[in-house]
């Protein structure tokens, strides 16, 4: 049985449309070069821009609709475009900066309240309208941006590398964010997952692409739409197996069935049971691993067709294949390239540079996330708890709150499953070591304190590491790191209480403007962070302003409601309950959600409040 649940069941809250970080030179001539420092304006130039002037687009037979990745870019010249995204707390609405930099100088512009409602992106930023051979408006539509998003750089002269993280957090509870697109970068106005498909037949059409006013005025977007000329073409799994497929077949495609529980079935229930929800039941409890090739995919190949990837899952469940099963209930962001490679062949031959999609080491489709290193040996001498900064273990409220069963496992039960999320507020990661003697089954586990200069200067003995066997789970776990709790109307008694080990991986952006906050940490998945059987060490790191959701939705991690009565309960969630692990405060490591059971056995239901501002289950 998995621990930390498949998602598939529960309901959950989008994840970013996720980065990807190819930086790609520009062939000459698409860009001007960059202007003579002396004449650089303090604020960045804006342009949308458009990758080649046609696209193909697939509408499967058996999963029809078409994604409007359409190929069309924000870039920025004469600076970074740069937003801070904040809010004071629950009670307080969310809302936006601009940043400026011009040198050494930072300014802010307060951007007109009421702009963003949450942390995913500018609504309503692109708007697209589809014609078909006949010159008639078939579709009218606009979308949210991520400044994010994919992205890649416009002219060779650019950094190498944007400072900016790679995903715009949509976690209900994420208190602040940083969007950004580097100075001579560009990045993807597709909304990736998180754009519904449309319902396009075969033929040709028209598309146009402009940004809406609001933000023309806003941010001085010179209004130039963009066209591009769109090919759908209808598909099927079944042509394809005998051969008549050609094309990107083998490339993922940005689909997402309707529920969780259809792809959770799918890949067979196997994610992570434990850490919050990409998957199925029955794999990791932990952090799971889903294969490379899902079943559906695999089914597929076994007739002769390209081992497609398996359709992510809705943006409402978790169930999802990535290595992230178990931890974050986030799907990844489909790929997306610089819009400078205009050719099919270059295309083919960044994809393969990049490395898009998820497999080993990879979460969002084009990031590393490999493991941190231990240390070559334990520590030695006398344990010390020097006075530097340390980490600040938080909680965040429960949410993706829903009423489940007892699958075919517990038949006849009726469960409360739940997202419970441990972030760090800094300004210090945590890091814990692992160390096993030969012959011994726990690894003894210590923290580590840092200078300001990086360097270890202390640490302490801070409990165990646990072998979890578990098909899917296979990794270890840190124990006492958090612990859930039902309780009763009036917050004291307790009526149903879990406790979990965990492999801890950086899977949320929770606050990424809090002092030392890393914009892009290490440790984001669990085929990397979390070892091996034969392993001798294990290094698990939670860095400043990252969270780790860890998803309840199984039997034995999820509360056990069949027999309590109907009423208000309230799910804590305790970070650090034994207070084992040293941190800047202990007084903030509870959160709590109020809850409201109702209807009758084998038919239970919950009713979830919004908290304060935050109306979202």
């Amino acid at each position: 049985m998995m621990t930390r649940s498949q998602q598939g069941r529960t309901h959950r809250l989008t994840r970013p449309s996720i980065a990807i970080a190819a930086a790609v030179a520009v062939t000459a001539g698409v860009v001007a070069a960059a202007p003579d420092a002396k004449t650089v304006e303090p604020t960045p130039k804006l342009g949308l821009v458009a990758a080649s002037t046609s696209v193909t687009l697939d509408s499967w037979k058996e999963d029809p609709g078409v994604y409007l990745d359409l190929g069309t870019y924000l870039t920025s010249e004469n600076g970074a475009f740069e937003l801070k995204v904040t809010r004071k707390s629950y009670k307080d609405p969310v809302v936006a900066q601009q940043i400026l930099r011009n040198g050494k100088k930072t300014t802010t512009k307060a951007l007109p309240a009421g702009l963003v409602k949450d942390f995913s992106g500018l609504p309503g930023f692109a708007k697209i309208a589809i014609t078909d051979a006949a010159g008639k408006t078939v579709l009218s539509k606009t979308e949210a941006f991520c400044p994010n998003n994919a992205s890649g750089r416009i002219r060779p002269d650019a950094p190498a590398n944007s400072k900016y993280p790679q995903s715009c957090p949509v976690n209900p509870f994420t208190l602040g964010s940083v969007w950004g697109v580097e100075n001579g970068w560009a990045s993807n106005t597709y909304a990736g997952y998180y754009s519904d498909p449309v319902q396009l037949a075969a033929g040709t059409y028209t598309a146009k692409i402009s940004v809406t006013k609001k933000y023309r005025d806003l941010f001085g977007i010179a209004n130039k739409p963009q066209t591009v000329k769109v090919v759908v073409r209808e598909r099927s799994w079944e042509n394809e197996g005998e051969g008549g497929g050609e094309g990107p077949a083998a490339e993922p495609r940005s689909a997402a069935p309707k529920s969780g529980a259809s792809a959770a079935s799918a890949s067979g229930h196997e994610g992570h049971g434990g850490h919050g929800g990409h998957g199925g039941h029955g794999g990791h409890e932990g952090h799971g691993q889903v294969a490379d090739a899902p079943a559906a995919a695999s089914a597929h190949a076994s007739h002769g067709a390209p081992a497609r990837p398996e359709a992510p899952a809705a943006r409402t469940t978790g169930a999802a294949p990535t290595f992230n099963v178990g931890h974050g209930p986030y799907p990844p962001a489909p790929p997306a390239l610089p819009w400078a490679l205009k050719k099919e062949s270059l295309q083919r031959q960044a994809f393969s540079a990049a490395k898009v999609g998820d497999r080993a080491g990879q979460t969002d489709g084009s990031r590393q996330a490999p493991g941190a290193t231990p240390n070559a040996k334990r520590p030695t001498g006398k344990a010390t708890v020097p006075d530097v900064p340390k980490p600040d273990l938080r909680s965040l409220p429960a949410y993706g709150i829903t009423v489940s069963d007892g699958y075919e496992d517990v038949p006849g039960k009726d469960y409360l499953a739940f997202s419970a999320n441990v972030w760090n507020a800094g300004p210090a990661k945590l890091v814990v070591d692992g160390f096993r003697s030969p012959g011994k089954e726990l690894m003894d586990a210590y923290q580590y304190f840092y200078d300001a200069d990086g360097k270890q200067i202390g640490y302490t003995p801070t409990g165990t590491m646990e072998w979890d066997p578990r098909p899917g789970h296979e990794h270890w776990h840190f124990t006492d790191f958090a612990s859930y709790r039902l309780l009763k109307a009036d917050k004291k008694e307790t009526v149903r209480s879990g406790k979990e080990a965990f492999c801890l991986a950086n899977t949320d952006a929770v606050d990424y403007t809090v002092k030392n906050a890393n914009w892009h940490p290490d440790n984001t998945d669990l085929s990397t962070a979390c070892g091996q059987e034969n392993s001798i060490s294990v290094r698990e790191v939670l860095d400043v302003g990252s969270g780790d959701t860890y998803t309840q939705d199984l039997p034995g991690q999820s509360f056990d409601i069949t027999d309590l009565p109907n009423g208000t309960y309230y799910i804590q969630v305790l970070a650090n309950p034994e207070n084992r692990l040293k941190e800047t405060n202990h007084n903030n490591n509870s959160a709590l959600r109020k809850v409201v059971l109702g209807g009758k056995k084998g038919a239970r239901t919950v009713k979830v409040p919004a908290h304060h501002l935050v109306d979202a289950n």
